[in-house]
């Protein structure tokens, strides 16, 4: 059973940044699609960015430029990198897995069928 935990959020004023990882216990990462999802009190969950196998990235409209996802496969590690951050990307951040790599990264959470547990991200003006 795959399972992924992340850390790295926290609390950061606007305008500044924050990393996220996410650490997989697969065998077979380098094979996975992910993404980062994150919902936010009293919203729907919404995806924020994705990566496929081959390094192919989506991102959502509200984080392009902003957000970067890389995936290390040595460490089997996703991680987020969020720089501009705003109030209103303030939520909880999921990672999410596609062990098949049916969704090629894209943000479709049906996709997805491994998820952690969260990390809250904090952004105030």
């Amino acid at each position: 059973q795959e399972e992924v935990v992340e850390s790295g959020g926290g609390s950061a004023m606007a305008g500044g940044s924050l990393r996220l990882s996410c650490v997989a216990s697969g065998d077979t990462f380098s094979d996975y699609c992910m993404a980062w999802f994150r919902q936010a009190p009293g919203k729907e969950r919404e995806g924020v960015a994705g990566i496929d196998n081959v390094g192919s990235r989506t991102y959502a409209d509200v984080v392009k430029g902003r957000f970067t996802i890389s995936k290390d496969n040595a460490k089997k590690t996703l991680y987020l990198q969020m720089n501009q951050l705003k109030p209103e990307d303030t939520a909880v951040y999921y990672c999410a897995v596609d062990s098949h790599c049916m969704s090629w990264g894209k943000l479709i959470s049906g996709w997805y069928n491994t998820w952690g547990q969260g990390t809250q991200v904090t952004v105030s003006s």
